[in-house]
């Protein structure tokens, strides 16, 4: 499985890549600098998985709770990207997530 996943609801962002049960992530330090930084990070996550957006099975964002700004960042890149490729979109519960752990 392939996902793409995007994190910017909170002050430290991330952008991962779950390839073959193998995560690749990227942090991103302080919330000013999450818009200027996501598609980036994403770009070279992708490049060193040596994938293609159309390769991915799905993409998943963090839907908060957190900052509304940050939650909105997240999931109009997921869905652009997603509906882009024809992909689908998970939104990921950032409190169901930790409860995980």
């Amino acid at each position: 499985m392939k996902v793409l996943s995007i994190e910017t609801a909170c002050e430290h962002g991330s952008v991962a890549l779950l390839r073959d049960g193998v995560v690749h992530v990227r942090q991103i330090h302080g919330a000013a600098n999450h818009s200027e930084a996501v598609l980036r990070d994403l770009r070279e996550l992708l490049a060193e998985g040596g994938l293609a957006v159309p390769q991915l099975d799905a993409i998943a964002f963090g839907a908060g709770p957190g900052a509304f700004t940050g939650l909105r960042l997240a999931c109009g890149v997921a869905q652009g990207i997603a509906l882009a490729a024809g992909l689908g979109v998970a939104a990921v519960s950032s409190l169901q997530a930790i409860a995980l752990q």
